[in-house]
């Protein structure tokens, strides 16, 4: 489980390192834009004060000047844009790796609680009364559960699974991220063995169209 999620996040950002580095390129050319403008303005300056002498061209010098003044802003302001799409796309990463990692932290919180119980139910070998009857009982009630050992179930235990109950033998992870249960014992969803690849549950394989 843990290696899925890490391979799903990483082919996830596999494209990041290249738009930073294409953010930052631009942004390199912005500011390069900028200095030669005010290497021009200063220009513009020095001819206004030393040289120019009729008031037609110190006019039309200011307005150069003007006009670069105002092109260097909107530069600026351009660079001011790019770089809060730039912390913004990173946050946006950050966000879902934390968001991951707690489902992730969950999800094997339950896994060793299951892989505690060391119950193994077998829908199969059962016959429909009998089993759709196990799968109704919680753990401490299951025949053979627990056997020769005491073990009442503790009331504010998460339940889990089609069943509503808490957490016992081999248990299998719905692979959609938004399924509500999460969790299912095998013997409810008729399973005896982990399926090779994703498994959806009953209810998330119906909506997804699996």
């Amino acid at each position: 489980m843990a290696n899925a999620f890490l391979s799903s996040y990483l082919e996830s950002i596999n494209s990041v390192p290249g738009e930073l580095q294409r953010n930052f390129n631009m942004m390199h050319d912005l500011d390069k834009r900028v200095e030669d403008l005010l290497a021009e303005i200063e220009e513009c300056r020095n001819r206004y004060i030393s040289t120019l002498k009729s008031s037609e061209d110190k006019s039309k010098c200011l307005s150069e000047i003007r006009e670069k003044f105002d092109q260097s802003h909107a530069y600026s302001d351009d660079k001011v844009q790019l770089a809060m799409q730039t912390y913004e796309m990173v946050d946006k990463h950050i966000r879902r790796l934390d968001t991951d990692l707690q489902r992730l932290e969950a999800k094997q919180r339950s896994t060793d609680k299951s892989s505690e119980s060391q119950m193994f139910v077998d829908k199969r070998s059962n016959s429909k009364k009998g089993g759709e009857a196990a799968a109704a009982l919680p753990y401490s009630l299951i025949s053979g559960a627990g056997e020769g050992l005491d073990m009442p179930v503790d009331p504010n235990e998460p339940t889990y699974c089609l069943c509503h109950q808490v957490s016992y033998g081999e248990m299998i992870g719905c692979d959609n991220t938004d399924c509500p249960v999460e969790w299912f014992h095998f013997a409810c969803v008729g399973l005896t063995s982990k399926p090779k690849g994703n498994w959806y549950c009953p209810r998330c394989s119906k909506e997804l169209g699996k």
